[in-house]
């Protein structure tokens, strides 16, 4: 069942929208809204309305400041990426133009260019032309060559270091034999008879060879005075010592001697070194003994009667 209500106790708000109508000449617009009656009629609600009015302009200021202040302080942030996506995109497409293509910004900072990196000058290499290449090559290949021949001489240098090293060795140990005393005599020599006193190749040989190494010692085996030394036809070089009995005794194709004329020596010394020297097919010692009476006889009776070793 509908209400009625009177006019009079509804809200201002509710009312019929208000219709324009055209104003009169000189009202100061094309339009006016005319005056409602019932905004007219009650005095409550024309007095309210200046009130509503107020508060409202006052909280469209305020949300306008609000949104102002939101504006301005959002407005430099939204600025300054808007110019560092531009520089960013100048330095891809062309570097060093987005400084200069970005327009100046009042509340951003401004962004410093890139430093360019610094590339070291390196010094100017020479060229080498062909002649010098070659003239190099050859430096360097007879570098080479003199260092391969500074090492063939210094093994050649070990070499005959050891030979004499080795031959040092084994004259020690001849030596030290030729020291051995043999039947209370004296051991002139350590080496081999190779051939014997008399008729040899239809001539007579009238002593003993005693193959040895060249610079086996030789000794001599009775005391005597040396009365030949040096060169000799046939032997090369030799040695002759006379003995208290008269007795001579001769050593040929020496390759040394260690005494001199007139020098005295004594039985075991040492007077000559095994040598291949004058007519002789091979190092070895020729040995002579001769009688006073100047009877060059059997070397090896006259050295087993005294004692004198050979081998």
């Amino acid at each position: 069942m509908a209400r009625h209500r009177s006019p009079q106790g509804r809200r201002a708000h509710l009312g019929l929208p208000l219709s324009p109508s055209p104003a009169a000449a000189g009202a100061g617009g094309a339009y006016r809204i005319p005056a409602s009656p019932q905004l007219t009629s009650s005095p409550q609600l024309m007095s309210s309305l200046p009130v509503r009015f107020v508060a409202t302009a006052i909280a469209g200021s305020a949300l306008a400041a609000a949104g102002q202040l939101a504006l301005t302080s959002a407005l430099p942030a939204a600025v300054e990426g808007a110019n560092v996506l531009r520089i960013g995109v100048g330095e891809l497409l062309a570097p060093g133009a987005a400084a200069a293509a970005t327009p100046a910004s009042p509340a951003a900072e401004p962004v410093a260019a890139p430093t360019p990196a610094l590339t070291p000058v390196s010094p100017e290499l020479p060229v080498i032309g062909g002649a010098d290449l070659a003239t190099a090559e050859l430096a360097k290949a007879a570098d080479l060559d003199r260092l391969a021949a500074e090492q063939a001489a210094r093994a050649a240098e070990q070499t005959r270091i050891a030979e004499e090293a080795a031959a040092a060795e084994a004259a020690r140990a001849v030596e030290a034999a030729a020291t051995t005393s043999v039947a209370g005599g004296v051991q002139m020599l350590v080496g081999r008879i190779t051939s014997g006193f008399g008729a040899r190749w239809g001539t007579s040989h009238q002593g003993l060879d005693i193959a040895a190494p060249i610079g086996t010692p030789i000794r001599v085996p009775l005391d005597g005075t040396v009365i030949d030394s040096g060169p000799a036809s046939g032997f090369g070089q030799w040695v002759r010592v006379e003995h208290s009995d008269g007795t001579i005794t001769v050593y040929g194709h020496i390759s040394r001697s260690l005494v001199s004329v007139g020098e005295r020596v004594s039985a075991g010394e040492m007077i000559a070194e095994v040598g291949n020297e004058g007519r002789s097919t091979g190092p070895h010692l020729h040995f002579e003994v001769v009688t006073p009476g100047g009877t060059k006889i059997n070397p090896r009776p006259w050295l087993d009667e005294r004692g004198i070793g050979l081998t």
